[in-house]
């Protein structure tokens, strides 16, 4: 069984290209030739998309903004003027204590839950 060298001889047309030279720069200096220019891309990145996002919350603020306490009462349905003091004194003027509790009708072939 013939055993195969580790060390491969680049051909003499490759030896001349930037990618050969860069390659072989590479081997002796990663992180000049790698590591630096990656972590320059993510800073540089980071100060370029903050003002993006900047302009994303402010579109949002403008859009949803902070309601009165009018403006939230008249959101509903039936939009109506609320004063607490008569919303009060409607609540007393019902009898809260005099009800009767009824069951709710069931479909068909529902159990009813009686056992």
């Amino acid at each position: 069984m013939a055993v195969f060298p580790a060390k491969k001889y680049p051909s003499a047309a490759n030896s001349s290209t930037f990618a050969a030279k860069y390659r072989a720069l590479m081997a002796r200096h990663p992180f000049l030739l790698f590591g630096l220019p990656f972590m320059s891309v993510i800073v540089a990145g980071s100060f370029v998309l903050t003002p993006a996002t900047a302009v994303r919350y402010e579109k949002h603020d403008r859009r949803v903004r902070q309601m009165t306490r009018d403006e939230e009462l008249g959101v509903g349905k039936a939009g109506r003027k609320v004063n607490i003091k008569d919303e009060y004194y409607r609540l007393a003027a019902k009898d809260i204590d005099d009800w009767e509790q009824k069951r709710v009708k069931r479909l068909p072939g529902e159990s009813d839950g009686i056992l």
